[in-house]
């Protein structure tokens, strides 16, 4: 369903041009829109959960401004990736929307909710962390290496995304498989000035400020905050400290997994993503584990 998504466009009143594909099940829900990891494009998503996701929901990828097939210059600030979040909504006519946002996606995700609270009913918040909160403020060098290559090894994305066992790095390279499924119109890759531009807006935002931790407080939608057991990447302390602060929140850990645990446990996250988005808004004050 996803390898066979067409890509799409929408342009602003200005003329900045987003691409985006859009797959599933339309309704009387708001769409699900995805926020990608820092340099991720169209391509980045795993098919096979994009597709588990369109079994109820009508899913919604796009690439931000400067991102692969979108024109414009990348944002450098997480508030002006919300931003540029917000342009491409209504580039597509979509006011409301339930967020998935993975990594900086998540970052995104916080920025959106705090700064149009009504475009955002529900989140999903993965392998994220939250504004000021302590052991973001930038990556380690090995990450970092691995990250910034302009022309990924296999073994670069195995080292950041999965758990270094047996077991997991078998489903990096499913992963890996499915990621080359699609043959035709695929994404550009992300250029070396839009990765710089969202990883200084990462760093930015990584600056430790207690302050910062105050804003999540304001967030009022019911979140899922989930993260892999092993995460080299983000901390899973962060993930929790992100889920301790958010008034209406469920925690899920996933096991043996690291940054890309959505990818790993496709289908059980798929499974709780579906019914998390279903569940009616109620306060959950105690995350579950």
């Amino acid at each position: 369903m996803y390898v066979d998504a067409p890509n799409q466009t929408a342009y602003t009143a200005s003329g900045l041009r987003y691409a985006y594909r859009r797959c599933g099940t339309s309704g009387s829900e708001p769409p699900l829109l995805l926020l990608s990891h820092l340099r991720g494009t169209l391509d980045s998503w795993d098919p096979a959960l994009i597709n588990a996701l369109a079994t109820e929901r009508d899913v919604i990828a796009f690439d931000h401004a400067g991102v692969g097939l979108s024109s414009g210059t990348t944002p450098r600030t997480i508030r002006d990736t919300a931003v540029d979040a917000l342009a491409f909504m209504a580039a597509v006519g979509v006011r409301e929307v339930d967020v998935l946002g993975f990594s900086m996606g998540g970052y995104t995700a916080q920025e959106l909710a705090l700064r149009r609270p009504a475009a955002v009913r529900r989140m999903i918040l993965a392998a994220t962390a939250p504004r000021g909160g302590p052991g973001i403020h930038g990556w380690s060098d090995n990450i970092l290496a691995r990250s910034e290559a302009d022309d990924p090894r296999l073994e670069d994305y195995l080292y950041t995304f999965f758990n270094h066992t047996e077991s997991s790095q078998r489903s990096g390279l499913e992963f890996l498989g499915r990621y080359i499924e699609r043959e035709h119109d695929r994404d550009l890759p992300a250029s070396r000035e839009a990765r710089e531009a969202q990883y200084e807006a990462m760093v930015e935002w990584g600056t430790p400020d207690h302050e910062a931790l105050n804003r999540l407080r304001a967030i009022k939608q019911p979140t899922l905050v989930a993260l892999g057991d092993q995460d080299l990447v983000t901390p899973p302390s962060a993930s929790y400290l992100l889920a301790s602060l958010l008034p209406d929140v469920k925690v899920r850990t996933y096991p043996d997994s690291g940054h890309g645990f959505m990818f790993q446990h496709y289908e059980a996250f798929a499974r709780e993503a579906l019914a998390f988005l279903s569940e009616n808004s109620q306060n959950r004050s105690t995350p579950v584990n």
